[in-house]
C-alpha cells in the first residue's frame, strides 16, 4: 500500500523531520558542520563568524593574495637570479642522458642514450652544428643579420631543418638542396619553416649536380648577382670545422659531466663525421681517456666508413684493393653512412677503435623494439646507433657503461623508414622475444 493512502503515516514522518530540524537549530548546526555554516553564511552575504577559525574547525581563514606574494618574495631573498634563455638558440644543448632499460637488461651493461632529439630548434644534434656554423660565419663577416643574406646548404634533412629554424631566428633566409629520395616530411617541414627547397636527382659527389655541389653553386650565384647588397653563404657542413668543434665544445663536455667521467664506450654513426669526431676528441684528447674509452663507429649498409676503420681502405671486403663495387648497396637509413672521407670525419678518425656494420633489417627490428619495450620512437640513424651499442656491449665486461646518440624523432621518418617497418610486418609485437635472437647476434662473453 502507498503512503498516500495513509495520511496519518505521512503526517508522522513530516513531524519527525521537523523535530530533527528543530534539534539542530536549537543546538546550533554550526557546531556539527562548521564548513557548512560558513558556506551558508557566505551565500547569504553575511561575514563568517569568529568561531570558524577556532581549534577543531575545518575552516581556514582565507590567505590574502598580497600576503602570499610577500611570503614568496621573502623566501627567494638571496637566491640567484634564474637565467632565462635568449631566443630559441638559447635552448640548444644540455640534452638529457638516460638509461635505455630494455637494452641494458638484455646485455648486462648500462646503455645510456644522449637525447639529442630534444634540442630546442630543429630537434637533432645538427642544432649545435648549425648554430656554430652561423656564429662562426658572423664572426668572420660572411653573414650579417638584416642584410638579406641567405644560407645555402646541401643536406639530407636534419641540418637543413636546423639551419632553416635558426636562419629565421637570427635574421637570414635559407635555401636547401636535398636528394629527392629522402622522406617527404623533411622537405615539407623545411617549406613550413620558410626555406626554399630544391629536391634533386641523386648524383655522385664528382657531379656538379650533386646536392652539396649544387648548394655551393647557388650560394656563389647569389653573391655574384649583387642583388640588394645581400650575400649567399654556403654552410658546407661536411667540410666546415665548425661542425666537429660544436660537439667538442658542447656535446662532449655534457657527456663527461652527465656520466661523471664514468664511460667505457662511445658509439655513433657518421654522416659528416662531426659528432663522432668532436665527442671523441673531447673525451680522449681533452679529458685524457686514451686507454679507458672505446670509440665505435655505427655504419649502415652501403657506406664505406666501416671498411675504412676496419681495413684502412674504402672498399668492400669481397673486392680486391683498388677496385670499386659497380653498384653500391642502397640503404633506407638516412643521415649517416657515406662513401667519401670528410674533413670532419678525418679530424677524429684515428681515435675510432672499432666499427659495427648494421643491416636495414636490424635497424628496423631495433626501432620497433624500442617502441614496444621503452616507448622510444626514433628515426633510422638512432636505431643503427642502438644496434651497434648492443653489439659493442656484448664485447665488453658486464656493467660497462656505453653511451650512444638518439638523433631525431621517428616522425621525420614515417614515409620511408617506418613505412618499411610496417610493410615488412616488423610492427607486430615481439612479446617476450629475445633481443639478441631478434637481431641475429650472440653474446659470446
Amino acid at each position: 500500500m502507498s503512503m498516500s493512502n495513509h495520511p496519518k503515516a505521512y503526517g508522522t514522518a513530516a513531524v519527525a523531520v521537523a523535530f530533527m530540524a528543530g534539534v539542530l537549530l536549537t543546538l546550533g548546526f554550526k557546531d556539527f558542520y562548521p564548513d557548512l555554516e560558513r558556506r551558508y553564511q557566505r551565500r547569504r552575504g553575511q561575514p563568517a563568524t569568529s568561531s570558524d577559525s577556532r581549534p577543531g574547525s575545518t575552516y581556514l581563514p582565507p590567505v590574502k593574495l598580497e600576503d602570499h606574494t610577500r611570503s614568496a618574495r621573502q623566501s627567494m631573498v638571496g637566491l640567484p637570479t634564474p637565467q632565462i634563455p635568449e631566443g630559441i638558440e638559447g635552448i640548444i644543448g644540455n640534452t638529457p642522458l638516460f638509461k635505455i632499460k630494455s637494452l641494458s637488461e638484455a646485455t648486462g651493461c648500462i646503455i645510456l642514450a644522449k637525447a639529442e632529439f630534444l634540442n630546442g630548434a630543429g630537434g637533432s644534434p645538427k642544432d649545435r652544428v648549425a648554430l656554430n656554423m652561423i656564429s662562426t660565419a658572423e664572426e668572420e663577416g660572411l653573414l650579417s643579420p638584416g642584410r638579406g643574406d641567405t644560407i645555402y646548404e646541401g643536406t639530407v634533412g636534419s641540418t637543413g631543418i636546423s639551419l632553416a629554424t635558426l636562419a629565421r631566428a637570427k635574421g637570414y633566409k635559407a635555401y636547401i638542396c636535398m636528394p629527392n629520395d629522402q622522406s617527404t616530411e623533411k622537405s615539407d617541414l623545411l617549406h613550413h619553416l620558410g626555406a626554399e627547397v630544391e629536391r634533386v636527382t641523386p648524383a655522385p659527389i664528382t657531379s656538379t649536380e650533386h646536392f652539396v655541389n649544387l648548394a655551393r653553386t647557388r650560394a656563389k650565384e647569389h653573391t655574384a648577382s649583387g642583388k640588394d647588397g645581400s650575400r649567399g653563404f654556403f654552410a658546407d657542413q661536411f667540410e666546415s670545422t665548425a661542425n666537429y668543434k660544436a660537439h667538442f665544445q658542447t656535446t662532449g663536455p655534457e657527456i663527461w659531466q652527465q656520466t661523471g667521467g664514468q664511460v667505457d664506450a662511445f658509439v655513433a654513426g657518421a654522416g659528416t663525421g662531426g659528432t663522432i669526431s668532436g665527442i671523441s676528441l673531447y673525451l680522449k684528447h681533452e679529458m685524457g681517456m686514451w686507454g679507458d674509452l672505446k670509440v665505435v663507429l655505427a655504419d649502415p649498409e652501403g657506406s664505406g666508413l666501416y671498411n675504412k676503420v676496419k681495413h684502412g681502405v674504402m672498399f668492400s671486403n669481397t673486392e680486391k684493393e683498388g677496385t670499386r663495387r659497380r653498384q653500391q648497396v642502397d640503404s633506407i637509413v638516412e643521415g649517416i653512412g657515406i662513401n667519401r672521407l670528410t674533413e670532419n670525419f678525418e679530424a677524429g678518425r684515428e681515435l675510432i677503435d672499432d666499427a659495427v656494420k648494421v643491416t636495414d633489417l636490424q635497424a628496423m627490428q631495433m626501432a620497433r623494439w624500442l617502441v614496444e619495450k621503452d616507448g622510444i620512437f626514433v628515426g633510422s640513424s638512432s636505431a643503427v646507433n642502438c644496434v651497434a651499442a648492443v653489439v659493442t656491449a656484448l664485447k665488453m665486461p658486464r656493467e660497462s657503461r656505453i653511451v650512444t646518440i638518439l638523433c631525431d624523432s621517428g616522425t621525420r621518418h614515417l614515409s620511408k623508414f617506418w613505412k618499411n617497418v610496417g610493410e615488412l610486418g616488423v610492427e607486430e609485437e615481439h612479446g617476450a622475444a629475445d633481443l639478441l635472437a631478434l637481431l641475429g647476434i650472440k653474446d659470446e662473453r
